[in-house]
């Protein structure tokens, strides 16, 4: 993602670096002050689906975006889609999570060269993700 927007938008690193920190705000909020309330007053099927409306339409706006601005517009459609991976006690919830552990992983081998410290944290959290996840002995299917 950094070498496409510096490419496609002509931002420099500093620029770049202001908009990962914006989807990381963005998605802090969402998955730490609107996750619980939706999926209490709406359920855990209407959020699935909302969540991934909002993924659909973020990625599309992404994507189509022409210039900086609709790019920056699409951030917050973008993180609402990530609050569906949370959905309390659901095992679809615990999969898209060491999904997403897994492409932390990945992404941080890309960018260790040019954050070391940056790079080797975000491995080290996505490894105890994976392991909180798999340790977590209530999600398990019973035994036949």
């Amino acid at each position: 993602g950094v070498l496409y927007m510096m490419y496609r938008y002509g931002w420099d690193e500093r620029i770049v670096g202001f908009t990962m920190a914006g989807v990381g705000v963005c998605s802090m909020i969402v998955q730490g002050l609107l996750i619980a309330p939706v999926v209490q007053r709406f359920g855990e099927r209407a959020t699935l689906l909302a969540g991934l409306s909002f993924g659909a339409a973020g990625f599309a706006t992404l994507g189509l975006a022409a210039t900086g601005v609709v790019f920056w517009a699409g951030i917050p459609l973008l993180a609402l889609w990530g609050g569906y991976s949370l959905l309390a006690g659901n095992t679809f919830g615990r999969v898209i999570g060491y999904v997403w552990a897994i492409v932390v992983i990945v992404q941080s081998f890309l960018i260790i060269e040019y954050a070391p410290w940056f790079g080797f944290g975000a491995i080290v959290l996505a490894i105890f993700v994976v392991y909180a996840l798999s340790t977590t002995s209530d999600w398990r299917e019973p035994a036949m």
